[in-house]
């Protein structure tokens, strides 16, 4: 059995069929965990959301921002953007099946000692915290009460995590960390705005990964969503995403339980995605 972390797809379909072929990926022996953004901004959405869901189990998938953004978009409460590509989506006559198999997608996972999340995780929260927050929201997003969540889960503030937040505040902090996060404060303050390379953070800012007593530093912490981000040669965080939707790869990494660092990345060419 194999075990496989995949970045953002973002609707690239051709190049997630030709990467789990490159791999021999079998879904009756091998599991893939995607790290968010599986749609939004490539050409082929409906055909990515139908692949995974047809792998069952053996594709573990996150939410990431993109895919949050159709939550919104199919209830109305949020427009496209210039760039969005999910029409295909919305036009489906499987649409509904498709948005409930999504929302009933989580916001982390672990695997022993690597925990999954699309962004990032702010400094003060511990590997377990980090699941049991993930948990709140997605079972908010899991529930009969969804749509009204979703309504309200959009904005930029609170910027900074706080344990007496309760409500909307508090769930709101939980998703923009796990799936936007790219620059905090070394209190783990968030910022939004630049979307730049590591090293090109904003004043008084630096990358999550690099606060100083983060709490998730004693496991290894694998996510997506910062395709500019220089190539990182770290054992404590894994980055994935390759900027497959602007034409460079989409990577797989072999996750490798049997010792630290055994790590072999894959990669495809993503040069038609768009």
């Amino acid at each position: 059995m194999a075990l496989y972390l995949i970045g953002d797809i973002q609707g690239c379909n051709a190049a997630l069929g030709e990467l789990t072929d490159q791999i021999q990926f079998s879904p009756s022996r091998d599991t893939l965990y995607l790290l968010g953004d599986l749609v939004n901004r490539g050409p082929d959405n409906l055909g990515v959301l139908r692949r995974l869901q047809q792998w069952g189990s053996s594709a573990k998938c996150l939410l990431g921002n993109h895919d949050l953004n159709l939550l919104g978009i199919h209830l109305g409460v949020r427009q496209q953007k210039p760039g969005d590509t999910v029409n295909d989506v919305l036009q489906a006559p499987d649409r509904t099946a498709l948005i409930d198999w999504l929302r009933h997608q989580p916001l982390a996972l672990q695997h022993h000692q690597t925990l999954m999340v699309h962004a990032g995780v702010l400094p003060m929260w511990t590997a377990n915290q980090t699941m049991a927050l993930a948990t709140e929201v997605s079972d908010l997003l899991k529930s009969l009460d969804w749509a009204h969540f979703v309504t309200q889960m959009y904005g930029n503030f609170p910027a900074k995590w706080d344990n007496s937040l309760q409500g909307i505040d508090r769930l709101r902090v939980i998703v923009n960390a796990l799936t936007r996060l790219r620059f905090c404060t070394p209190e783990g303050e968030m910022e939004f705005a630049h979307h730049g390379s590591a090293s090109h953070a904003p004043a008084g800012y630096l990358p999550w990964f690099d606060a100083p007593n983060r709490q998730t530093a004693d496991v290894t912490v694998a996510f997506g969503h910062w395709s500019s981000l220089d190539e990182l040669h770290r054992s404590d965080v894994l980055a994935l995403d390759g900027g497959c939707v602007w034409g460079r790869c989409l990577t797989a990494l072999h996750l490798d339980t049997h010792g630290p660092g055994k790590h072999q990345h894959i990669h495809v060419s993503c040069q038609d995605s768009r």
